[in-house]
Formats: structure tokens, C-alpha cells, sequence
């Protein structure tokens, strides 16, 4: 008898997920709650595929007509959603996208990286290496196409020899068999807690990824993945710092020392082979170059991958230099710890734009890099009052200004750097962007744009 799944959510998860499962010849529907002309005209293209979409579907028991064997979730779905726990109390299996991917791969290894912040960067970095030396690596997950999709473009083509994945606490949680053969956890910092909970809810989802996965890589310059190093007796441990400064009870196997990245047996290449700012930018070079040699690449080859990476979109991307002044989109920084990361990278004085939908998170260490590097902050969104009040009861001593969204802070943050001698206008939000953009993306490159109308 054909299995029955219902697929909840059209985005990109959900539609890929839908075309995996209808091709391993799974009776698939698609619920989706909006109703517009755009999905309305991709569902019909599904249709035409022979998957039924159904559109204008809240997420309630009422819109499951008749109860599916399997529910597969998107990831902007809470795993915890009231209807979903009603559906599993009566015998209904939910899962995400990620597990459907994983089952679709049919075994090819994946390298899983998770974290709050850095796991883009070293996903990005860790693809590149591996493609560079001539291996069949794709990347997907939370970056570029989704892993289902991926997955059933390789149903028919050449088997990768790894699948780099990164995955969200969303993905994770909802993809209890995903077992990398790599798994590495980049930082920790509170994130999603009006999701989670809590952090120690957070922060054992991430966990168990890793402990699922055969080759364990953390990054013992986090603080709180050392304060817990005693959970991991059989991680490899790697540090930005020379293996000396690091705690006892850290095992550290790959390390950077004198400019040079290190493991036991001695230097391998210069840490400047990674030409991208900042410490952090240190710590995704060990993480990787670590997963890269246990994949089986030379010190060399590593070596040169790294001196060929272009960096990555919207995280502390340069995209233009205009009148002696820096333009960095990070659009990336979607909280308050990832903005810290941007503003410790870059030499000051600079011009912050910040703003956008507000998350829950300890905003002290941001604003006291603030009072450091920035001579003004723009902000924008539906963050503006809560940051303005933040701003004032930490004492900021520069210039605040508000606008309604980048379109007007842009053109202010520009002149605001020339009148203040500033070298840098930075793009780094701390929020998420979903008050004025479908994504991060949508906004760094909206940023983008705005930049370049500056020179007319």
C-alpha cells in the first residue's frame, strides 16, 4: 500500500522535500496557509509534477481530511506546534525536511555543521576546500539549495563523495536519524529562545547532533562549549590560540601558533592562507582545516583552498570602497553576538546601520563594542525604539539617528561617515529581517543596491 505524507509549508524545505518523496513514489500533498498569485502559480507546477497542493491551509487538525501515515515539517515550523502534537497523539510519525534528505541521500557521508554563529562561513569554506581538491562536495541545508533538493538531483546523477550540510537548531530537531559521519559545533551564544525556551534547550538540540555523529570537531575558543568539554571525552578539540593557553582538560588537535595553522606534527601552513578579517574568521579556519584532513585532504591542498575562497555573501562582505570609505554588508548578523563578531573584526571608527525585527538575547558586550568602534548608529525597522532605549540607558555617547528602513539609512549612514571620519559603513543588524524582508539575503542584497544608487 502507497505510504500517504502530507508536506506542511511551501517554501523551499517543503517544496524540495514534496519532489524527493513523489519521486521515491510516495502519495505526497502539500499544505501551505497563504494564497497568493505566486504560489498559486507554483502550485500549479506542481500539480502538473502529480504532487497535490493545497493552498489557504492553516495549520489545524480540520485541514487534514484524512490523517496521513507521515507529516513532514518545514523548518519555520515549531516542532512543538500544538496541531503537530495533536497529529502525533494520534499515531501520526512528524518529521522535518533534513530527515527526508538524510533517507534520500542513501548513504552518501555528510559533514554537519551546526552553531549559533560561524557555521555559514565554515560550511562556505569547508565546500570550497573540498571542490578545490577535485572532490564531488556538494553544499546544502541551511545554505544555497536545500538538502532534499539536492538529494533528488543526485537520485539520477553521480554520487557525491560528501554532502557538506549546514543545519539550524530548526533542522536538527526534527531530523532525530541524521548521523554525520563529520559533525562540527562552531559558537554557542543564546539564540531562538522564543522557540526553545531556554538555552540548555538549545543548546542539547545542537548536542545531539554531535553526538550522533562519528568524527566529533568543536571549537574549544567558545566559552561555553569548553565549560561542557568534559561531555565530549572523544571530540577533537581545535583553538585559534597557541595550545598552551588552552585548559587542561582540552585535547586540542589542530591549533594556530607563531602564524602558522599547527597540529602534532608541527606547522602545516601559514594562517594567513585565509584572507578574511577578524579572530572569529581564525576559528572557522581551524574548524575547517580539521574536517578537511579528516576528509583526506593534504596541508597543501587545504593551503590553496583557502588562498582561493572568495568569502561569503552577506557576512562581512566588502562590496564597495567609495570616497576612502568601507561598505560591509552582514546582513548575516541576525543578533546580537554575531554583530559583536562584525564590530571586533573591523578597525574603527565606522557607522553602524542595526535594526530590523528585535530577538530575544544579552545586548552588553554589543553595546559596549558600540561605544568603541562607532561613531554614530543608524537604526531602522521595527527595532528602532527598543535599540534607542538601549542605546540611551548604556550611556552611547554617539550620534543616534532614525529612519523608517535602509532605503533612508543608507544615504544618511554615508554622509554620517564622511562628516564623522569614519573609514566604514557596516551593515550588521542584529535582528532578524523579517519585518521588511522575506530573509537575510533579500536584505544584504537590497543593502547592496543602495550602495551602488550612492554613486549616482
Amino acid at each position: 500500500m502507497q505510504e500517504r505524507v502530507v508536506v506542511v509549508g511551501f517554501g523551499r524545505s517543503g517544496t524540495g522535500a514534496a519532489r524527493l518523496l513523489k519521486a521515491q513514489g510516495v502519495d505526497v500533498c502539500l499544505l501551505e496557509s497563504g494564497n497568493s498569485a505566486d504560489l498559486q502559480r507554483r502550485a500549479n507546477c506542481l500539480t502538473a509534477e502529480g504532487i497535490n497542493v493545497e493552498l489557504a491551509k492553516p495549520l489545524s487538525l480540520a485541514s487534514f481530511a484524512v490523517l496521513p501515515e507521515r507529516v513532514v515539517l518545514s523548518p519555520g515550523i515549531a516542532f512543538d506546534h500544538p496541531v503537530i502534537q495533536q497529529l502525533r497523539d494520534q499515531g501520526v510519525a512528524v518529521v522535518g525536511e533534513m530527515e527526508v534528505a538524510w533517507n534520500g541521500f542513501n548513504g552518501v557521508p555528510w559533514i554537519g555543521v551546526t552553531g549559533t554563529n560561524g557555521k555559514t562561513t565554515v560550511t562556505s569554506l569547508l565546500g570550497h576546500l573540498l571542490q578545490q581538491a577535485g572532490l564531488d562536495a556538494p553544499v546544502c541545508g541551511n545554505i544555497g539549495s536545500s538538502a532534499a533538493e539536492l538529494a533528488l538531483e543526485r537520485r539520477s546523477g553521480a554520487t557525491p563523495a560528501w554532502a557538506v550540510v549546514e543545519l539550524s537548531s530548526f533542522q536538527i530537531e526534527a531530523a532525530p536519524s541524521v548521523a554525520p559521519k563529520i559533525g562540527i559545533w562552531t559558537t554557542l551564544t543564546p539564540d531562538h529562545l522564543d522557540r526553545h525556551g531556554n538555552v540548555n534547550n538549545y543548546r542539547s538540540i545542537k548536542a545531539s547532533l554531535l553526538r550522533r555523529s562519528e568524527i566529533q570537531i568543536l571549537n574549544a575558543d567558545d566559552p561555553d562549549l569548553c565549560s561542557h568539554a568534559s561531555d565530549w571525552p572523544r571530540a577533537l578539540w581545535v583553538s585559534a590560540k597557541p595550545k598552551q593557553q588552552l585548559p587542561a582538560v582540552i585535547n586540542t588537535h589542530i591549533w594556530i601558533e607563531s602564524g602558522h595553522v599547527h597540529n602534532k606534527n608541527g606547522p602545516l601552513f601559514p594562517a594567513s592562507a585565509l584572507a578574511m578579517p577578524g579572530s572569529h574568521n581564525k576559528q572557522n579556519l581551524v574548524l575547517a582545516t580539521a574536517a578537511a584532513l579528516q576528509a583526506g585532504l593534504s596541508a597543501n591542498q587545504i593551503e590553496q583552498g583557502c588562498r582561493s575562497f572568495p568569502g561569503v555573501c552577506h557576512r562581512l562582505e566588502l562590496i564597495d570602497t567609495q570616497n576612502e570609505v568601507f561598505f560591509y554588508n552582514d546582513s548575516k548578523a541576525t543578533n546580537y553576538d554575531a554583530s559583536l563578531v562584525a564590530l571586533q573584526a573591523l578597525p574603527g571608527p565606522l557607522v553602524l546601520l542595526a535594526g530590523g525585527r528585535a530577538k530575544r538575547g544579552e545586548p552588553a558586550a554589543w553595546l559596549k563594542a558600540l561605544e568603541l568602534k562607532a561613531k554614530a548608529v543608524v537604526l531602522f525597522g521595527e527595532a528602532t525604539p527598543t535599540f534607542n532605549e538601549l542605546l540611551g540607558a548604556s550611556g552611547y555617547g554617539g550620534k543616534i539617528e532614525l529612519r523608517e528602513g535602509l532605503a533612508q539609512a543608507v544615504p544618511l549612514a554615508a554622509q554620517l561617515a564622511k562628516e564623522l571620519g569614519a573609514n566604514a559603513v557596516l551593515l550588521s543588524p542584529a535582528c532578524a529581517s523579517f519585518d521588511q524582508y522575506e530573509n537575510f539575503e533579500q536584505r544584504g542584497d537590497h543593502f547592496r543596491e543602495l550602495v551602488e544608487a550612492l554613486k549616482n
